[in-house]
């Protein structure tokens, strides 16, 4: 019988990265979008019948964060991804034989501001604002089912590096020389090769044990500063000019984002997966970015 494997939301580049990888392990995938010639979230039954004796569930639907905060829009980012992760769950009691396991992404954002020390699963501290209290709302309605036969795992995940997301813009501004610090650059950037997260997804698969949250970061997270001079030196360019917190609201507002993006101060380890024996691939910035840009 074929394995199955069911990527809810998985049209983005990391959705896109899975598929192609648990259908190298001979998945057969299924991906669940609002985008044609996939399963439709309004359809139901195609839905569970997706889901039906899947060996894996992974949710990565809601709306990209990189956009104003308008009152609609932070609307649609709290709504996809509470409707989606609630639909989900409805779906899975529906099924005879349910999935073995549901992967629910969650965000590292949800951890307050920290320049002070890391946050992990048991010590972080959780944060206030909108982005907070949409990753809350998130977990809260992903762990509101009680689900016997599906085990449930939350990975809160930090900004991912791959071909796609965050990588394409911080290399545009290093190309046009704007590669310096943003804001003072003391605030600490958490990350994850994308090879690392499909790894962590693999590694939790296989361990019937581990379930709750998780923090989906390297080991070695880095302040602002840092990371733009390593990006430079992995571009070769040597210098580039900062963007002082000022000129980041007024270039995020032409660009129709936020500055939250780039001046929270993300800090967070991976404590739970390193204590369990998860071991990174790319556990340093460095080598990371130099396998991207082969």
């Amino acid at each position: 019988m074929v394995k199955k494997a069911v990527i809810a939301g998985g049209t983005g580049f990391i959705g896109a990265y899975l598929k192609e990888k648990y259908e190298r392990l001979g998945y057969r995938v299924y991906i669940i979008s609002r985008q044609s010639g996939h399963i439709q979230w309004g359809d139901a039954q195609g839905m569970v019948d997706a889901l039906d004796g899947a060996k894996l569930v992974i949710n990565l639907a809601g709306k990209s964060v990189n956009c104003r905060y308008t009152e609609a829009n932070k609307r649609e980012i709290f709504n996809s991804r509470t409707e989606t992760t609630e639909t989900l769950g409805h779906m899975i009691e529906a099924c005879k034989k349910a999935p073995e396991l549901w992967v629910n992404a969650s965000t590292a954002t949800i951890y307050r501001h920290a320049e002070d020390r890391p946050m992990t699963e048991d010590g972080g501290e959780i944060g206030r604002g909108f982005s907070v209290e949409v990753a809350k709302a998130w977990e809260d309605r992903f762990f509101s089912f009680q689900l016997s036969k599906t085990r449930q795992v939350a990975l809160r995940i930090a900004i991912v590096l791959g071909d796609g997301g965050v990588m394409e813009p911080y290399r545009k501004l290093v190309k046009y020389g704007l590669g310096g610090k943003q804001g003072s650059g003391r605030q600490m950037f958490s990350w994850i090769h994308i090879e690392d997260l499909y790894r962590m997804v693999r590694f939790v698969q296989h361990r019937d044990e581990l379930a709750g949250v998780f923090n989906a970061a390297a080991p070695n997270p880095l302040t602002n500063k840092e990371w733009m001079k390593i990006l430079r030196q992995s571009m070769n360019r040597r210098t580039g000019l900062p963007a002082s917190k000022w000129m980041l609201e007024t270039g995020a507002a032409a660009l129709r984002t936020e500055t939250e993006l780039i001046l929270k101060s993300r800090w967070v380890v991976p404590e739970r997966l390193v204590r369990e024996g998860f071991r990174f691939r790319y556990p340093a910035l460095g080598n990371a970015l130099a396998d991207l840009n082969q």
